[in-house]
């Protein structure tokens, strides 16, 4: 059996943590020969339920699971980590706008991104789940200089998980039938779930489905999904949204045989001016991101995806102050 690695989870004693602690403690991250030892990082106020939550785990008795540290600590919390998933994130307040919401998670997402860089191992890797999840990456990124930026990224693979749900409902298919789907641009309601390039069974999906279910249904159905589960469960997605974090991070490290939809640094690609993170069509070799390159763009596509960049960009002009 390999070394055991430290994974860190941010928002310990939260819902979405409930849910992900159990596969990563279950080996579902680095895989089934691989120890994990786990840094739980939480506010003073909600430690004692975080030594629950660790309770739980250790009743579990997961043979992969070596131990487990709770901090309210940065620094102790990143010590070593080789995978960090920051689900911890302050809500929208009532009356706030969202530029508030961004200013009040720059002060939670910049001393983390500079406790990882003072301490994680060389081969950290994050996830940023806590939204906004787009830019409280680029802020953590930002605080963190000595990291390389590609071990930076945010959580896109829920909303990909959603649209090949609901196409997998549509044509009664299920959702591995699926290939080449795209998430493009920002977790919010804006987002662009693309179906330009995919295929049912090798089939082109855009055959099969109406231009104006696409479009009038289906686009913004993915990107409200959220809002829509709060609104029947009165809560917001916890365990979907831990599941995508898994698949993210374990395809990161692990590799993908398909295309998969991430938020990543931009490069560039498409278009995409450098300076956000940004939901591009992206496989996983070698321990790296890698963007799907050489696709060619309608104009339905670039206007989706500029709107996008845009949103990206105004959110990135409210933390200006943040990022140093």
């Amino acid at each position: 059996m390999t070394a055991a690695k430290k994974i860190t989870v941010t928002g310990a004693a939260g819902n979405i943590a409930y849910s992900l602690l159990w596969r990563i403690a279950n080996g579902d991250v680095y895989g089934k020969d691989v120890p994990v030892e786990l840094n739980l990082l939480e506010i003073e106020s909600a430690l004692r339920a975080t030594e629950g939550v660790a309770m739980e785990l250790l009743d579990s008795a997961f043979p992969l699971l070596k131990n487990i540290r709770i901090t309210a600590n940065a620094n102790e919390a990143f010590d070593g980590a080789s995978a960090a998933f920051l689900v911890g994130a302050k809500p929208r307040g009532k009356g706030e706008e969202r530029s508030d919401l961004l200013a009040a998670n720059g002060k939670i997402f910049g001393p983390q991104g500079k406790a990882i860089n003072e301490g994680a191992a060389d081969d950290i890797r994050v996830v940023v789940v806590g939204n906004p999840a787009n830019t409280n990456a680029m802020i953590a990124m930002n605080a963190a200089p000595d990291v390389p930026a590609s071990r930076f990224s945010a959580l896109m693979r829920l909303d990909h998980n959603r649209a090949l749900s609901q196409l997998a409902t549509k044509l009664d298919k299920d959702s591995t039938d699926f290939e080449k789907m795209v998430i493009w641009g920002n977790h919010s309601a804006t987002q662009f779930p693309d179906i330009t390039y995919a295929t049912c069974e090798g089939k082109p999906v855009s055959e099969l489905v109406d231009a104006d279910w696409y479009k009038g249904e289906f686009i913004p159905r993915v990107a409200k999904r959220g809002a829509e589960i709060i609104e029947v469960r009165g809560h917001s997605s916890a365990a979907s949204a831990a599941s995508a974090a898994v698949d993210h991070m374990h395809d990161w490290i692990n590799g993908t045989t398909s295309w998969v939809s991430a938020a990543i640094p931009s490069t560039g690609a498409y278009g995409i001016p450098e300076g956000v993170i940004v939901g591009m069509p992206t496989y996983a070799e070698g321990g790296e991101w890698k963007v799907v390159e050489g696709l060619e763009l309608s104009d339905f596509q670039r206007e989706m995806i500029d709107a996008n960049v845009k949103e990206l960009f105004d959110e990135r002009e409210a933390v200006k102050d943040l990022l140093g």
